[in-house]
């Protein structure tokens, strides 16, 4: 499908609440209504709440530490936020994803599965005196944990400990809590989790990849089978088996994209409004997260705009994923940005006309990011200096109709 009409576009925006139709609404709301937040150490909580309930970095992280939303690993075994009543849901899809692998990596290093089972039940112990960092932890199970030397090092895998933890986390028995309760850095302490959110969870796997599903196109439907596929993990025969209990339509005019039947009616009936609604999200916002598609979102007028992707240009309409984040309106992307860290502020560009609107909307998450995050990071491995290109790329004229 090349490329959605305005009205599909502002219909995602909505569904997403990127119109600020949930704004004033809480944490965990949000989440449920929208989508898990991609956590990669980046900003993508903090600008997923922001952006659709105007919840600030001290709402969040309170909402974080009365776990009404939390990081787990869940879809494709990758780390999301996920409001309460979703825990149990995020813990069964993502189980054996990424785990399983693991096991074989450290079977191939000479690791028996006795062995990780001692060293789990020894977490477990240490863990009941209370929270503890993985140092902490290697000192506290009795010389369990093995260093696998330069060939563990070389695939990746240093130790035992990571892998324990991993299998730990995926089945619910432990969750690790930030150091200093932010959810864009990577430091962690690990605490048992009682209850268990998995203990009363009675569906099975395939029926929980139907609730996924179900949750999956109320977010961000219409989308396509392959983009559920993608975001679930799951292989084609289980997507399709995933879904066919909720006996999805096509929408008119959208061949291969499917709605939720109790949705399609409001989709069809769907107005955009008439004023844009500039809003700036992360390059990982679930607007594109969550089907993994740019293009949907670019305008036929800007589908051939150059932009700065790792060491060269691509058109932005041939991009599955973001390189900069991005400045919306009604769920077209108008726009890129990155913050500076030296200057303490937001380069950017956009493919429209600037406007005072527009400008409001930079300078307000320009704002929140320098007073209170101080950085707004893609993932784990972006820094100042690696983005230094990006943010050039992005303050040279003729990227956009309009830079800074």
């Amino acid at each position: 499908m090349m490329g959605c009409d305005a009205r599909v576009r502002a219909w995602w925006s909505n569904r997403q609440a990127l119109d600020g139709r949930l704004f004033g609404g809480c944490a965990k709301e949000i989440l449920c209504q929208t989508g898990w937040a991609r956590s990669v150490a980046g900003v993508n909580p903090y600008l997923t709440l922001l952006s659709r309930g105007g919840i600030r970095r001290r709402e969040a992280e309170e909402a974080l530490a009365r776990l009404e939303i939390h990081e787990l690993p869940s879809a494709r075994g990758c780390t999301y936020v996920v409001p309460s009543t979703d825990f149990a849901l995020a813990l069964k899809v993502g189980q054996g994803i990424g785990t399983e692998a693991d096991l074989r990596l450290a079977r191939s290093l000479g690791v028996t599965d006795r062995e990780v089972d001692k060293l789990r039940d020894a977490v477990v112990s240490a863990l009941s005196k209370g929270p503890l960092d993985p140092d902490a932890l290697r000192g506290s199970t009795g010389g369990t944990v093995r260093n696998l030397g330069e060939a563990g090092k070389k695939k990746g895998m240093t130790s035992t400990l990571p892998l324990t933890l991993g299998l730990l986390q995926s089945e619910g028995e432990i969750r690790r809590i930030p150091t200093n309760g932010r959810m864009d850095q990577q430091r962690y302490s690990y605490a048992l989790w009682r209850p268990n959110p998995l203990a009363g969870f009675r569906l099975s796997t395939e029926e929980a990849c139907t609730e996924l599903a179900r949750r999956y196109f109320g977010w961000i439907g219409p989308a396509s089978l392959g983009h559920f596929q993608w975001f679930s993990g799951l292989g084609v025969k289980a997507a399709k088996a995933a879904i066919e209990p909720l006996a999805l339509e096509s929408p008119k005019g959208m061949e291969g994209y499917l709605i939720l039947p109790e949705s399609r009616a409001s989709f069809e009936a769907f107005k955009p409004p008439r004023e844009p609604e500039y809003v700036l999200v992360s390059s990982l916002d679930g607007i594109t997260h969550l089907r993994r598609n740019v293009e949907d979102l670019v305008d036929p007028a800007d589908r051939k705009n150059m932009v700065f992707c790792d060491k060269e240009l691509k058109a932005i309409g041939g991009l599955s994923d973001l390189y900069n984040h991005a400045i919306l309106d009604r769920g077209r992307i108008v726009g890129l940005w990155d913050y500076d860290v030296e200057t303490q502020s937001i380069a950017w560009t956009s493919f429209v006309g600037k406007n005072k609107a527009l400008e409001e909307a930079v300078r307000k998450t320009e704002a929140f990011v320098r007073d209170e995050l101080g950085d707004a990071r893609s993932f784990s491995l972006d820094s100042p200096k690696s983005r230094a290109p990006r943010i050039a790329a992005l303050r040279r004229t003729g990227g956009g109709a309009n830079s800074r």
